[in-house]
């Protein structure tokens, strides 16, 4: 049976290109969770007053990936470090969060983040439980696969 995951590092269109590469994931959707407006537009989300993070709603297999492996590469692939920003990016749109669906889930990302915090990286990044996942706009979803265009702003950095 497939799982859900939901991340949330900066803007979604570099975390998603990155997600969505990975062999056990089915499927990857960009938008907002965490915050107090119903189904906020980008705009509103950008403003910062919605209280939403920019999130990716995955669903992968986890007889071939698994949700530890899932979120130690979404440690890798942004800053969690960087309190309510991502790199030129600024604003608690742009926070960092695992947004858990399980106890199991939610155990597994504080457990990385002690390892991460006992090799001296002060992770900032929240865990929080999943709420209501607002899809954006279509032209948003699968971006740089339409466009052509590279992301820019998300790279791997082993940390693991």
């Amino acid at each position: 049976m497939n799982e859900k995951a939901l991340f949330a590092g900066g803007c979604f269109l570099g975390i998603e290109s990155l997600l969505k590469a990975l062999p056990g994931v089915l499927s990857t959707r960009v938008g907002c969770c965490g915050g107090t407006t119903e189904n906020p537009s980008y705009e509103e989300v950008c403003s910062g007053k919605t209280g939403h993070a920019e999130a990716v709603d995955v669903v992968f297999d986890p007889s071939q990936i698994s949700f530890e492996k899932l979120a130690k590469f979404f440690f890798e692939i942004h800053d969690p470090t960087q309190k309510d920003r991502q790199g030129p990016d600024v604003g608690s749109q742009y926070r960092s969060v695992i947004f858990f669906f399980s106890e199991e889930q939610k155990k597994t990302a504080l457990a990385l983040i002690a390892i991460l915090r006992e090799k001296g990286i002060d992770v900032q990044t929240e865990v929080a439980l999943a709420s209501v996942f607002c899809p954006a706009e279509k032209y948003h979803q699968k971006y740089y696969d339409k466009t052509g265009k590279q992301q820019y702003c998300h790279f791997w950095n082993k940390k693991f």
